[in-house]
């Protein structure tokens, strides 16, 4: 689809809205909130909202979410805009056996992709 579509082609965002604290309460304070991410989404593909790099790709940094008026704590959104390396790279071995299912049918790409980011989640 990149090959074909090349900068026209839709951009993907991943989110995790359920993420709670060692305590269970939710990080993020809601659906009613999802918006102000979106926002955020749509600023990054117009060019207008930056990104911090971690292991896993481009994640907002604090000054690029609105966070106006939220009753949120500073801990809670570092806590957010974290990546935990440890618990992502767990999950690289069911990656692997899932995309393995698609067998030749799988961009190469999204193989290399894969392991490019296993090593920067310090697997070996």
């Amino acid at each position: 689809m990149g090959d074909k579509l090349g900068h026209s082609a839709p951009k993907i965002f991943y989110v995790n809205w359920f993420r709670k604290t060692a305590d269970g309460k939710w990080l993020w304070p809601g659906f009613g909130e999802n918006s102000r991410v979106l926002k955020w989404m749509c600023e990054r593909v117009e060019g207008k909202a930056g990104a911090i790099e971690t292991p896993v790709g481009l994640m907002p940094s604090k000054n690029d979410l609105d966070l106006k008026g939220l009753n949120i704590k500073d801990s809670e959104v570092t806590e957010l805009l974290s990546v935990d390396a440890g618990r992502w790279g767990a999950e690289i071995p069911e990656i692997e056996e899932f995309i393995a299912g698609f067998g030749k049918r799988l961009p190469a790409r999204m193989k290399v992709q894969l392991e490019k980011m296993s090593k920067r989640l310090g697997n070996a």
